[in-house]
C-alpha cells in the first residue's frame, strides 16, 4: 500500500514538474524578442555620423537634465497609458518616412523601452530597424555626447 502511494506521489510530482517546465517554456516563447544596442555601439554610430533616429522616452524633467545629443524627446515614459502612446504616435511620421534604424532610449532600458518597441512594431515598423539602448540613459557612460 505504501509503495503504491509513493508511486502515485512520484507520478503526480513528475507530471507537476513536466507541466511547470512546459509552462516556463511557453512563457519564454511568448516573451518578446528585442534588439539591443550597447552604449559603445551607439557611441560609434554617433561618432561615425551614421544615419539613424534616436527616440528618447524619458519624462520631461529627466530629459531636460540629461539626454544624448540629437535625441528626439517624446516624454512618453512609462508608455502604459493611451496618452503615453499618443506621444509616441507623434513620432510615426519621422519613423515611417524612412528606413533608418531606430534606437530607443528609456531611463533604464527596461519596460518602457520594450513597450515603445512593441508600439512601433504594432504600427508596422520592421523589428529589424528597432533596438533598445542597453541600460538606458542611466547607464550611458559618455558624458561628452550629452546635449549641453
Amino acid at each position: 500500500m505504501i509503495k503504491t502511494i509513493n508511486f502515485i506521489r512520484s507520478e503526480v510530482m513528475k507530471k507537476f514538474l513536466l507541466m511547470a517546465l512546459l509552462l516556463l517554456s511557453a512563457v519564454a516563447c511568448w516573451a518578446g524578442d528585442y534588439n539591443y544596442t550597447s552604449a559603445a555601439d551607439l557611441k560609434q554610430m554617433i561618432e561615425s555620423k551614421e544615419d539613424f533616429i534616436l527616440i528618447d522616452i524619458q519624462v520631461e524633467d529627466e530629459f531636460s537634465q540629461h539626454h544624448i545629443d540629437g535625441a528626439l524627446a517624446t516624454y512618453a515614459y512609462p508608455v502604459k497609458s493611451d496618452a503615453d502612446k499618443a506621444k509616441l504616435a507623434g513620432m510615426m511620421v519621422s519613423v515611417m518616412e524612412t528606413e533608418k534604424p531606430v534606437v530607443i532610449v528609456c531611463p533604464r532600458g527596461g519596460g518602457g523601452a520594450k513597450r515603445t518597441y512593441e508600439f512601433f512594431e504594432g504600427q508596422g515598423v520592421d523589428s529589424g530597424r528597432l533596438s533598445i539602448l542597453e541600460g538606458g540613459q542611466q547607464k550611458w557612460p559618455y558624458a561628452q555626447l550629452l546635449a549641453k
